[in-house]
C-alpha cells in the first residue's frame, strides 16, 4: 500500500457468535462488505478485531480467512507483535507474512515500555527489523496497551530503511501529520489517518488514506471522501462529510465495538453485538437511541449527496 492506492483501509471487527466463537461466516460476509463499498485494502487482526482476546491460533485463522475472501481483490495488512520478546515478535510476523499479507503491523506501545525513552523503542524497532529478514512491516499507535507516537524524524529514519511500508497514524494532529509526510516523502510508504475530523486536510497533505473506526458503520462513506475530497465541484458536499464526522465523532466512540456491530445489524447484516472485550462500557437503551439516531442521520446524509449503499 503506498500513495498510489489512495483510500480506505478498514480496521476490521471481527464478529462473534453468541457462545463468543468467531463467527467466520459473518466475518466472510463482513470482508465482502468491505470490498464492495470500495475498500482499497483490509486491516486484519487489529484492535477493532479484538486481537488481544484472541488466542494465537484465533489470530492466525482471521488473517487466513480475510487473505481467503479477498482473494486478492486488495491488499491485506495484519498485526504480528504481541508480548514484549522481540524474538518472540519475529517469530510470530514471519508466521503471519505466511499467511499472504503484503504487511504486517507492529504495534508501537509494544516495542518499547510507557517510561522507555524515544531511543530505546527505535533500537528495538531496528532489531525487529533485522530478526524479521525481509518481512515488509508497518507500524500502529494502537492506543493499547498505551499509546506511543511515533515522531516525524523517527519515522523518516525507519520509513527510509526500505522495510517500513505502511503507517497507521493515531497522533490526532494535523500539523504532525504534515511533519510525519515530509519526513517520509520518495519513499514506497502509506500514511494512513485514523481521524475523521481532519479527514479532508489530512488527504489533502498526502495521507495515503483513512484507517478509521467510522468505516465500521457506514464503509461506503469513507470510500466516497477519499475517492471526492478534492474534487472542487463537490466541495460543498464533501464540507458537509467533513462536518457530518466532526459532529458525531463521540457517538462512535462509546461502547465500541459493541455499538458498530448493533449499527450493522441495522444495516440488515446478521451477526450478533457479542464482544469478548470487558472494557467497552454498557450497551444501555440510551447507546441504543444514540446509535437509532446516527442511522438516521447518516441515511439522510448519503441520501443528500446521493450515496450507494452496499446491499447485505
Amino acid at each position: 500500500m503506498n500513495k498510489s492506492d489512495k483510500g480506505f483501509i478498514p480496521v476490521m471487527l471481527t464478529p462473534f457468535k453468541q457462545n463468543g466463537d468467531i463467527d467466520f461466516y459473518g466475518l466472510a460476509k463482513l470482508t465482502e462488505l468491505y470490498i464492495e463499498s470500495g475498500a482499497a485494502g483490509l486491516f486484519a487482526n487489529c484492535l477493532s478485531s479484538e486481537m488481544f482476546e484472541l488466542s494465537e491460533t484465533e489470530r492466525i485463522q482471521v488473517i487466513e480467512e480475510v487473505i481467503k475472501v479477498a482473494d486478492g481483490q486488495v491488499p491485506v495488512v495484519a498485526t504480528g507483535t504481541f508480548g514484549t520478546d522481540l524474538q518472540k515478535q519475529a517469530d510470530f510476523i514471519k508466521k503471519v507474512y505466511s499467511t499472504g499479507v503484503q504487511a504486517v503491523i507492529g504495534i508501537t506501545g509494544l516495542l518499547a515500555g510507557e517510561t522507555d525513552q524515544d531511543d530505546v523503542f527505535e533500537a528495538n524497532v531496528f532489531k525487529l527489523l533485522e530478526l524479521t529478514e525481509n518481512v515488509p512491516l508497518g507500524f500502529y499507535e494502537c492506543p493499547v496497551p498505551y499509546k506511543r507516537l511515533i515522531s516525524p524524524e523517527q519515522l523518516g529514519r525507519i520509513v527510509a530503511t526500505g522495510r517500513v511500508t505502511y503507517h497507521k497514524d493515531t497522533c490526532l494532529d494535523i500539523e504532525q501529520i504534515k511533519a510525519k509526510l515530509a519526513a517520509t516523502q520518495g519513499h514506497e510508504f502509506g500514511l494512513y489517518d485514523a481521524y475523521m475530523a481532519h479527514a479532508v486536510e489530512s488527504l489533502k497533505a498526502g495521507a495515503s488514506g483513512l484507517s478509521c473506526i467510522q468505516g465500521n458503520f457506514f464503509p461506503e462513506l469513507i470510500t466516497w471522501l477519499c475517492e471526492n475530497y478534492n474534487n472542487s465541484a463537490l466541495k460543498q458536499q464533501i464540507d458537509q462529510v467533513q462536518q457530518f464526522f466532526i459532529d458525531n465523532m463521540d457517538v462512535m466512540h462509546h461502547v465500541y465495538p459493541t455499538i458498530s456491530k448493533y449499527y450493522l445489524q441495522k444495516r440488515g447484516f446478521d451477526i450478533s453485538t457479542f464482544t469478548r472485550r470487558d472494557d467497552v462500557g454498557v450497551f444501555d437503551l440510551n447507546v441504543e437511541k444514540a446509535i437509532d439516531a446516527l442511522h438516521d442521520r447518516y441515511n439522510l446524509l448519503s441520501s443528500e449527496i446521493e450515496i450507494k449503499h452496499v446491499a447485505v
